[in-house]
């Protein structure tokens, strides 16, 4: 069977970046992108706290003299301190810029 020219691709979602608003935008979508925009407040959140208790856990494990094997597993968690608190930084502005975009596109189409 051949293909034709005219199938279509599908295209994958990327964290909303595809996304066109095709309205203005209404109350209740409003408040939808409020409320995930406090959502992914409180996401960076529990990504600086899950990075501070690795560097605190890093700090300790560097502390204990007896132990000294523990020295690596102190190295991976400040290395994995660092990584989570660049991923969170980096998903936060995505959404954000996102969110944005979504917004400001609707007030363009009314205007």
């Amino acid at each position: 069977m051949k293909r034709t020219s005219k199938t279509k691709k599908m295209k994958l979602l990327r964290f909303g970046r595809d996304f066109e608003p095709d309205q203005q935008v209404i109350l209740r979508d409003y408040l939808a992108i409020e409320r995930t925009r406090l959502a992914n407040e409180r996401t960076l959140l529990s990504y600086i706290r899950s990075s501070l208790y690795l560097l605190l856990g890093g700090i300790a494990f560097f502390q204990l003299k007896e132990f000294s094997n523990f020295k690596y597993l102190a190295l991976v968690s400040l290395i994995f301190s660092g990584v989570f608190f660049v991923i969170g930084i980096y998903r936060f502005t995505l959404l954000k810029k996102s969110l944005k975009k979504v917004y400001y596109k609707s007030e363009e189409q009314t205007k």
